[in-house]
């Protein structure tokens, strides 16, 4: 029996001409046209137990790398009695299905669909599909749900949340579907436990217990670039060519190497479907803000052995802020080729570009004026020129070659080479304005630069025996190079008296001559690393993981150089049953970052690198065959080396001639609960709680511009009965107090500038008007509510967004 196949003639034609123009086919001639029925499978030794049949798919796709597809409805409240001993993948599935009137059907290399086997002569339904596992995790794609079913980003196992002895959090794409988060901040911002700190209008920040997020990762690759204060491409890419974001919380020095202590950003591509599908979609909202965006996959051979996607969006909004606007783009092609039964190759690339006028630059607005009182200026007021832009754009290509080794056993070799770039020519109204009479300056400032990353890394996984019972082993290892050249323009000339009224600042004013360069940015970092991971089942209740990470890490360039040779990463965690429901668990790691150029200390010798461990532990469950999710867990982050202002040394009258920094011990303290995924059929939720305070070593609290407490709630819920065609939905976050200690230098003192505790609140309503039709509407802020993303970032301030809202019409294929 064989599914109903799609006739080539139109769909594939027009997905090929797609994908020709995101991205080079010129290996396909190459590619060997194998079916699926020629496939030499190998076996595996297999020990299910008798339980609900979506959980015992889940481990046979775990054990094996077998990826099964199926609808959601299919498992939903079906037994398996099980399966025992050594078979192939697709015996030990026939077993898991007998008595459950389901078969399965080839879908791809080493993939099959589950289908409901029908009465003679009855045609063949099939609802839509949710792929089971692969070795990045579950695709969140087509399932409707905010929770996934397995994570690889913590150790490289494909495990589930409740498996997984460390907190994450992943956005899937359905929750970025619903709320309409289109670009990264977005994402962040419904986080739970994440601080989106804006710097200005083009530049952000994500902080995580404690500490700056330097670290991202593209489908599990870790990226070498630092230069994260110029924001070049990384918080503006956009979401339409990514399935989902996991955002890992704590150290990860075990996949990462050197990195930030607070949390890991994976952002985890969309892949090619077996089937051919697509949308169009087209939204306005306020402020003159267009999106558009088109979507098309499938397969490009009869076979289905060459499969292939494309995407573009393109986006042209104005701003709440006077005189700023932005255009952004991406395109984004992915193939994959079934070299053979067991051997796929993926390639791939995006195109992105982000491209403002009027950006604001230091916040929106500066605090204090020249009389060292507080300045007062409406949401609207923009600091920045009319010509102030802060363009950043991204170039990528990437290459993946997956092959199965037999008994459970796979390799997997990631390949990744990125162009990150910006062109910022800059000027605004900052430090202590305006005077007394009303009139301000303009400092003016031009930068430039570019960073090329390279990334490979190669690992093999599988199943092993040990004293009667079987394990799971990683192995692998990842090299990593950055090369960041960037230059700065300081030693301007302006084109006329270099004054303007703060009162009715309209941006205008003439750009300046840049001159020669004021400094130059030559930096490479490199840095190799050895891992392995392994989870020892100790007993049926007990997972005890072991592993760690051998880390060479070496900059070099115009800045203080910096070499670290063979240091180890441990990484240790335990994971006990208490029943089919909870989990306790446990964890440690560590991780270190060597310090930014300018963190020198009054000597101007480079502070030593900022190091930190991470303890955590908590309760983990998981709800109706894993559709729900939920996390208790207590951290604790001890640090070496954090760099703070020299305060005693910077503040001497005369004033030094560098700006000093130094060294301090600190402990973050804190919990978190979450939970994630469906409540009832229909009714999807993300919710968590998070607090932490960060003390030095002096006891006193630091990082206080991130809140100790944050709540995060978003739900959506399907209607049934006359009013199906309905989904309605709402959101809240609230933030406690957040205050940042300014020097006001016109008073000659320091103070404190406080963010109050505020709530803001979203809705977002669907309506299905047909099978393929469907309008979106999105309010945000829907009471308006003031409040600052910033405060004190060179004694600025800028403000959050206003009452907002967003129409999308979506078509889908």
């Amino acid at each position: 029996m064989h599914l109903p196949a799609l006739h080539p003639t139109h769909a594939h034609s027009i997905l090929a001409l797609a994908i020709y123009l995101a991205c080079s086919n010129a290996i396909a001639a190459e590619i060997i046209d194998t079916p699926i029925g020629n496939q030499v499978l190998s076996t595996h030794d297999f020990a299910i137990a008798a339980q609900p049949l979506a959980n015992a798919l889940d481990q046979l796709s775990e054990q094996s790398g077998l990826q099964i597809a199926y609808s959601a409805d299919l498992a939903q409240g079906v037994q398996s009695s099980g399966v025992s001993g050594q078979m192939t993948s697709q015996q030990a599935l026939a077993q898991l299905l007998a008595g459950t009137q389901l078969g399965f059907e080839p879908n791809g290399a080493n993939a099959v669909m589950l289908v409901r086997r029908p009465a003679p002569g009855s045609a063949l339904e099939l609802g839509a599909t949710s792929i089971i596992s692969n070795q990045l995790g579950t695709v969140t794609e087509g399932t409707g749900s905010y929770t996934p079913g397995t994570i690889a980003t913590a150790t490289r196992l494909v495990l589930t949340p409740r498996q997984t002895p460390q907190s994450i959090t992943v956005i899937t794409r359905q929750h970025m579907d619903d709320f309409g988060l289109n670009n990264v901040d977005d994402v962040m911002r419904h986080t739970p436990g994440i601080t989106v700190s804006a710097f200005d209008s083009d530049r952000t920040n994500y902080y995580a217990r404690g500490f700056s997020i330097n670290n991202f990762q593209y489908d599990g690759i870790p990226s070498t670039v630092r230069n994260v204060a110029y924001s070049a491409g990384n918080t503006l890419s956009d979401m339409a060519i990514y399935d989902r974001v996991e955002v890992l919380k704590g150290a990860t020095g075990l996949l990462t190497g050197a990195g930030s202590l607070g949390a890991t950003i994976n952002l985890v591509r969309k892949k090619p479907t077996a089937d051919f599908q697509g949308h169009a979609s087209a939204g306005m909202g306020s402020w003159d803000n267009y999106r558009s965006e088109l979507d098309l996959s499938g397969p490009l051979t009869d076979t289905g052995n060459v499969r292939g996607r494309a995407v573009a969006a393109y986006q042209d909004k104005n701003s709440f802020m006077d005189h700023y606007s932005r255009k952004s783009s991406v395109y984004y092609g992915i193939l994959e080729f079934d070299l053979s039964p067991d051997t796929m190759l993926t390639v791939g690339g995006d195109y992105q570009d982000s491209n403002p006028k009027g950006s604001s630059w230091s916040g929106s607005f500066p605090l204090i004026n020249s009389a060292g009182g507080h300045n007062s200026v409406s949401r609207s007021f923009n600091n920045g020129t009319d010509w102030s832009g802060w363009e950043q754009y991204t170039r990528t290509v990437f290459a993946t070659l997956e092959h199965e080794l037999g008994d459970g056993w796979v390799t997997k070799l990631q390949l990744d080479h990125k162009i990150n770039g910006y062109h910022a020519a800059l000027g605004s109204i900052q430090f202590d304005q305006p005077k007394p009479d009303g009139t301000a300056s303009i400092n003016a400032q031009k930068y430039t630069g570019e960073t090329t990353s390279d990334s490979a890394d190669l690992y093999v996984s599988g199943p092993f025996t040990l004293l009667g019972r079987e394990h799971e082993l990683v192995l692998g290892g990842s090299i990593g190079t950055s090369h960041w050249k960037g230059k700065g323009y300081w030693d301007v000339t302006h084109r006329g008296p270099n004054i303007v009224d703060f009162n009715h600042w309209n941006g205008n004013f003439p750009e300046p001559d840049w001159g020669p360069v004021s400094q130059r940015s030559d930096d490479v970092v490199r840095q190799t690393g050895a891992y392995m991971t392994t989870r020892l089942n100790l007993s049926d209740d007990l997972k005890v993981f072991l592993g760690g990470r051998v880390v060479n890490y070496h900059l070099t360039g115009l800045n203080p150089s910096y070499k670290e040779s063979g240091r180890f990463v441990p990484y240790v965690g335990a994971v006990y049953d208490l029943n089919d429901t909870y989990s306790v668990y446990a964890s440690y790691t560590d991780i270190f970052m060597p310090q930014e150029s300018w963190n020198k200390d009054r000597d101007s010798k480079l502070l030593e690198p900022d190091e930190g461990q991470n303890y955590e532990l908590g309760l983990k469950a998981d709800f109706f065959e894993g559709r729900l999710n939920s996390s208790l867990a207590y951290f604790e982050v001890h640090e070496d080396n954090r760099s703070m202002p020299d305060d005693d040394y910077n503040n001497l009258q005369p004033t030094p001639p560098n700006y000093a920094f130094k060294g301090t011990q600190a402990v973050t303290k804190g919990y978190e609960l979450e939970i994630s995924g469906e409540l009832s059929p229909g009714w999807q939720l993300q919710a968590g709680y998070t607090h932490k305070i960060v003390r030095d070593d002096n006891d006193q609290k630091i990082s206080t511009f991130e809140p100790e407490d944050q709540v995060s709630l978003y739900t959506s819920y399907k209607l049934n009965g006359r009013l199906e065609n309905l989904t309605v939905g709402a959101g809240a976050r609230w933030q406690s107090v957040g205050w940042q200690s300014i020097y006001n230098a016109p008073l000659g003192h320091y103070q404190d500038i406080s963010q109050e505790s505020y709530w803001l609140v979203d809705l977002m309503t669907r309506y299905q008007f047909s099978e393929h039709l469907s309008a979106t509407l999105n309010i945000n802020n829907l009471f308006d509510k003031y409040y600052y993303t910033n405060v004190g970032f060179y004694n600025s301030a800028a403000y959050g967004e206003p009452r907002n809202f967003m129409l999308s019409t979506r078509w889908d294929f």
